[in-house]
């Protein structure tokens, strides 16, 4: 068995991003991000052995100089390893299949959580499984992606529910796509706006902030009344962006949040990498 066979690789495909993970035996993990590929890209990069100079300009997202030196040669010599694939995009899903082998494409059923319903995003799973098996249960998961969804288990590892609204920069967008006279405004130019503004971006910029960070306040408040021990995180793109926005506007809130940014990462090693060091 050639040491490729032996590395765990991992790919949970969000609805913006693709999210990679490679952990080889002995030594730490591996996350980087991409954009949604074309067929052509994907091919391409295979071909390299997913070395980061066969990726289209400007799509490699990658913190550290020992991931980008890594990656700066191929990932494995020999037979490619499995492939597990976490997915919310069924069009971006079949183009792996269709040109990467050997592939195994995670289900709710992997999950160990009871309650699941059918039409529950895969990656609100795993992100809050991620949470369960890093810190306690009951928890509760803030993804502040895409969308900004609220995803909560008991303590006996039962889906309590959750809740789901347009993201930060979803909402951005769509009131410029939506009116004649609104502009486009990026997330990540957002500071703290007035309350009461006093020109239009300034206004788009409250209204949007202070109603996600209200209702992120009710949701958590809810949360904790029914369950005062529960682990709570906030993950997700925009969390960082969020989280300070929370320590400016409701500290006390913020105490009691964990910031976690990968925790779909943690939840996919912890079914995948483990998983496999457990079975070898």
């Amino acid at each position: 068995m050639d040491d490729s066979t032996l590395a765990c690789f991992a790919l949970a495909i969000g609805n913006s991003r693709l999210h990679w993970l490679w952990e080889e035996q002995s030594q730490p993990p591996l996350v980087w991000h991409t954009p949604h590929l074309s067929r052509e890209a994907i091919a391409h990069w295979l071909h390299h052995r997913c070395q980061s100079s066969a990726l289209p300009d400007g799509a490699l997202m990658v913190e550290g100089d020992r991931l980008l030196l890594r990656l700066q040669q191929p990932l494995w010599d020999g037979r490619p390893p499995l492939l597990h694939i976490a997915s919310v995009v069924p069009t971006q899903t079949r183009l792996w299949q269709d040109l990467y082998s050997p592939v195994h494409c995670l289900s709710l059923a992997d999950v160990p959580l009871s309650g699941l319903y059918p039409s529950l995003g895969l990656d609100r799973a795993i992100a809050l499984w991620g949470l369960m098996a890093h810190r306690q249960a009951p928890a509760l998961v803030i993804d502040a992606g895409t969308a900004l969804t609220f995803t909560g288990a008991d303590a006996q590892h039962r889906l309590v529910g959750g809740a789901i609204i347009p993201g930060l920069s979803l909402q951005l967008r769509s009131l410029s796509l939506q009116t004649a006279a609104l502009p486009w405004l990026d997330a990540r130019a957002l500071q703290q706006p007035e309350r009461w503004a006093s020109s239009t971006e300034d206004a788009i910029y409250s209204g949007v902030l202070h109603t996600l960070l209200a209702g992120l306040k009710d949701f958590v408040q809810a949360w904790q009344q029914d369950y005062p021990t529960s682990a709570i995180a906030l993950t997700g793109g925009d969390a960082p962006l969020l989280y300070r926005h929370l320590q400016q506007s409701i500290p006390t809130l913020a105490q009691t949040l964990d910031l976690m940014p990968s925790l779909l990462m943690m939840g996919l090693r912890s079914l995948t990498c483990e998983s496999m060091k457990k079975r070898n």
